[in-house]
Parts: structure tokens; sequence; C-alpha cells
């Protein structure tokens, strides 16, 4: 793959991205770090420095949306819950592994983006409210 169309390729996932789609996103961005690992091209810095970049925000945008979805699911049931317990629903639910600081890291990334109304008392979440 060319230079040209690397960088194509990097906007396609940023309009997936705004389109919420992430999935698909991390499905590009993978094959473009395989591409950039294999090929005889001599990418600019710059261009690399954004795919993983890109990769980083989305990877970290989609685990918290497969996290807010699950907490919007169980906060009828629940009241609070544990990040351990969470992480291990997630992980059964979604095939999602995080360590817990990650975990804990994105669930207050929903919060300071006001996704995410709750309170975080030592290893637990406080549900009070989800919001989509």
């Amino acid at each position: 793959m060319n230079p040209k169309e690397f960088i194509e390729k990097l906007n396609d996932v940023r309009g997936l991205m705004t389109q919420e789609k992430y999935f698909d996103a991390i499905k590009i961005l993978d094959k473009l770090k395989k591409t950039e690992k294999n090929s005889g091209y001599d990418y600019n810095y710059d261009v690399i420095h954004q795919l993983y970049q890109l990769d980083s925000n989305c990877r970290s945008v989609y685990n918290q949306q497969i996290i807010l979805n699950h907490l919007k699911n169980i906060s009828d049931k629940k009241k609070s819950i544990s990040f351990e317990e969470l992480n291990q629903e997630l992980k059964d639910k979604y095939n999602l592994n995080l360590n817990d600081q990650i975990l804990r890291r994105e669930v207050e990334l929903l919060i300071l983006r006001n996704k995410l109304y709750c309170k975080i008392d030592k290893d637990a979440i406080i549900l009070e409210s989800v919001l989509l």
C-alpha cells in the first residue's frame, strides 16, 4: 500500500469513528498496523503517529461503548457493582479483557464525558443513572 492509500485509509477510520462504528474502524487499523510493519515503504513519522493515536483512541472509545451499554443493562437490577465483578462480566459476555486500571480509567472517562452518572467508592461503582 502506498503512502497516499495509507492516509486515505486513516481518513476512512476517522469517518467510521465519527459514525461510532468503532469495531469496523479497529479492523481497518489492525490491517494498517500490519501493513506498516510488513511493507517496504518508509511511512512518514507523522502518519505512523496518527495511526497509533487513532488506534489508542478508537479502542478506548470502543471499550467505553461496551462498558456503558453493559452498565445501562444492569442498572435496573443492581445499584452497585465492583470493578472486579464488572470486569468478569465484560470478559464473560463481551470477551472484553481489560486490566483493572484500564477498566477504572474507562469508567472515569465516561463520567468525565457526562455519559455516565455514578459514584466510585473505593473498588465499586455506585450506579445512579446511566446515559446513552
